[in-house]
């Protein structure tokens, strides 16, 4: 953001529009109407939109979510452009596919808007930067949407190595895998502009590696294309500053179903996460002790992600959790692996 704009502090609702309406788009409004400073205004969408106000399920390899009844004062709009041009709006929330990233961010940026773009922000790192430029100098926020340093579950962890709570890190490994996308292939199966799964999963936890410690000095990448004509299974082992053996993995190529984890072990503990224990999925196992399952919070990631927003846009300050250049950075780091696979050999950040 330029610092010549200020942003007031207010109390006031943040008058907010979704852009997208598929499976992200109706996670995002759930999430939403569970924010007291968001107020939905507006919805945007061409391939769906609500039929006499109520907005279909959707579904994705997390899941499903269930249709919705709009209030019947939110505006609904086809043409993208013409929510842009309501100055009713304060925060856009783009939840389009990858393709159209770059275009409506800088967009909705150059309409004054404030906005919270999915994931990837972009196929490639030229075209990220693009969005990172125009972001330096609008008057709105611009966030990028990485959902899991917001998690229950993953969000303290960052606190929690820095702090050496359990003495030193030793290794950390992530996993995020699931089948192929059985929706919009016309997007996903199309490598060029998706990144395959690389950039649909693997960007979750190549990002958290960077929120974890700072960015990886260099990466050494193996994967395989089966759809997408892209990487659609990652393994990447990052080189980190500190020495900590860091890996993760990232797939299409499961059976069915989705899950993710992670394992941290430290000095005095480790820390075993898996999406498939449900309500325990944390555990924590204590030098010479039994694991023992840690409360999460029932919320997710991308209520927080949203509320971060809401509350940074009242408050008159930038996200702070996540930034612009992070989210380029993501994609910097996606582009380096992918260049690893393609050369066998460790590229240098």
């Amino acid at each position: 953001m330029n610092p010549i704009f200020e942003t007031p502090v207010t109390n006031a609702p943040v008058n907010v529009a979704v852009v997208g309406l598929g499976l992200m788009g109706v996670t995002y409004l759930k999430a939403l109407r569970q924010i007291p400073g968001a107020r939905i205004v507006a919805v945007a969408g061409k391939s769906r939109v609500p039929v006499n106000g109520m907005l279909a399920g959707a579904s994705g390899n997390t899941g499903g979510a269930d249709a919705i009844r709009l209030d019947p004062d939110i505006k609904v709009y086809q043409e993208i452009e013409a929510l842009l041009a309501d100055p009713h709006i304060d925060l856009v929330c783009l939840c389009l596919p990858t393709q159209f990233h770059v275009a409506y961010s800088i967009s909705a940026l150059r309409a004054g808007k404030h906005v919270i773009c999915e994931k990837p922000l972009a196929r490639s790192v030229l075209a990220a930067r693009e969005i990172l430029a125009t972001a330096r100098t609008s008057p709105g926020y611009f966030m990028p949407a990485m959902c899991m340093r917001f998690w229950p579950g993953w969000s303290g962890l960052r606190e929690l190595v820095a702090g050496g709570t359990y003495g030193k890190l030793w290794s950390a490994r992530f996993r995020r895998v699931s089948a192929p996308p059985a929706w919009g292939r016309e997007n996903y199966f199309n490598g060029v502009v998706s990144g395959g799964a690389l950039l649909d999963l693997h960007i979750h936890d190549t990002d958290f590696v960077q929120y974890l410690f700072d960015r990886p000095l260099g990466v050494f990448s193996t994967g395989r294309s089966v759809f997408s004509g892209a990487i659609d299974h990652v393994v990447t082992q990052y080189q980190v500053a500190g020495g900590a053996l860091v890996h993760a993995e990232g797939s299409w190529l499961q059976a069915a179903g989705f899950s993710m984890a992670y394992t941290l072990n430290f000095e005095r503990a480790t820390l075993d996460y898996d999406s498939r224990r449900g309500a325990q999925a944390l555990h924590l196992i204590e030098l010479g002790g039994q694991p023992r399952a840690l409360p999460l919070e029932t919320s997710d990631g991308y209520l927080g992600e949203l509320r971060h927003m809401i509350e940074s846009i009242q408050a008159g300050s930038p996200p702070s959790i996540v930034t612009p250049a992070d989210g380029v950075q993501a994609v910097e780091i996606c582009a380096a692996e992918e260049e690893s696979v393609r050369t066998g050999k460790v590229v240098t950040l």
